[in-house]
């Protein structure tokens, strides 16, 4: 399923910092793009990556400010 530049996806996290799943919306028109966005439970702050697979699907990783990217 490709996603239009204005839907929105509604994406479960896993926070790198206190383990917690959070639900998150994220733009496709956000693909390729790196964002700082808190945790709603513990407040720190998460580095998303988002970007398209080779299929046109949104793909999202996480990772905390301090790993190593």
């Amino acid at each position: 399923m490709a996603f239009s530049t204005t839907q929105l996806q509604q994406t479960k996290v896993g926070c790198p910092y206190c383990g917690e799943s959070i639900e998150v919306l994220i733009d496709a028109s956000d693909a390729d793009q790196q964002y700082i966005e808190d945790c709603q439970v513990c407040c720190r702050p998460i580095v998303f990556n988002v970007s398209l697979d080779v299929d046109d699907q949104l793909y999202v990783s996480v990772r905390s400010e301090d790993d190593a990217y």
